[in-house]
């Protein structure tokens, strides 16, 4: 015998998540529910865990995007396991280390702009690293770490 479907306010209670966040959620395609006849929402059990995951992956910093991805890749059927987990957080590594990267590289760079105000932005290391943007010509310019 399957165990009863959760209301969205036992889900919410169950999970620590807010009814609100659960109704995002689930338009943003992370989770699924079915309704009732009186058009009530209901989810299975399995939602338990996938609401951990994806509360895991935004700790740690992971889009919503990959995250539905992620979570798209794993069977509708059965609960996510642990080796689910490994599989899905091992994925997600790299972008957590270039990210690493990205912010210590930011930080070792801040002691720089102590007293600059950003008055010469040709030498600024956060905003224009290596002066890469004047041959993009005068002006104010975007900045990314892709170009």
């Amino acid at each position: 015998m399957a165990a009863e479907p959760l209301t969205v306010g036992e889900l919410a209670q169950r999970s620590g998540v807010a009814v609100s966040a659960l109704h995002f959620y689930e338009s943003r395609g992370l989770i699924r529910s079915t309704r009732t006849a009186g058009n009530q929402r209901r989810y299975p059990r399995d939602m338990l865990r996938r609401i951990a995951i994806i509360r895991a992956a935004q700790r740690v910093g992971m889009p919503l995007a990959a995250i539905r991805e992620a979570l798209a890749s794993l069977p509708q059927e059965r609960t996510p396991t642990r080796r689910d987990w490994a599989r899905l957080s091992s994925a997600w590594r790299a972008e957590l280390d270039a990210r690493i990267a990205q912010l210590i590289q930011m930080r070792d760079t801040l002691d720089d702009c102590i007293g600059c105000g950003c008055l010469s932005l040709d030498r600024c290391r956060l905003a224009n690293p290596g002066d890469v943007l004047a041959e993009h010509g005068a002006g104010a310019q975007r900045w990314s770490e892709d170009g």
